[in-house]
């Protein structure tokens, strides 16, 4: 199981997610590019001493993401998703990637999923935020798979 966050602009969020992975193993892509410098303190405020012990891994771009891939499945979370996470059978090889706050991913992120879920809410209410969905599934997902 990974997380992929798709050029993320939020270093808060980023920071939470990446310290989600920390404390529960899993590792962390960061597709770029980011909407912040990699150094900014707010990442590193909101992922604390968790940076360090997190397995993230850089990539330039989305096509650089690709091509790292290893025929892993691509699991997005949208609010333009059809089937509900809970409804899901995840897999232990599953990514779980993550759109970016401000704009979710372009069409031919979202075609190229292989999955793609969405977190049931009251009706009129637009979405979650982006840390607290990933950890949402994940959660599901570890608990489904271990």
């Amino acid at each position: 199981m990974r997380l992929a966050l798709f050029e993320p602009d939020i270093p808060q969020n980023t920071g939470a997610l990446i310290r989600l992975g920390a404390c529960f193993g899993v590792p962390v892509d960061i597709i770029e590019p980011c909407g912040f410098l990699w150094s900014e303190p707010k990442l590193k405020r909101a992922g604390m001493d968790y940076l360090g012990e997190a397995d993230i891994t850089r990539h330039a771009s989305w096509g650089r993401f690709r091509a790292a891939q290893t025929g892993a499945r691509l699991v997005l979370l949208t609010t333009k998703g059809a089937v509900s996470y809970l409804d899901f059978a995840f897999a232990p090889s599953d990514i779980l990637l993550l759109g970016r706050e401000s704009a979710g991913v372009p069409p031919e992120v979202h075609d190229a999923a292989d999955a793609r879920l969405l977190i049931p809410m009251r009706a009129g209410l637009r979405s979650l935020n982006v840390a607290m969905a990933g950890a949402i599934v994940l959660s599901e997902a570890l608990r489904q798979t271990r």
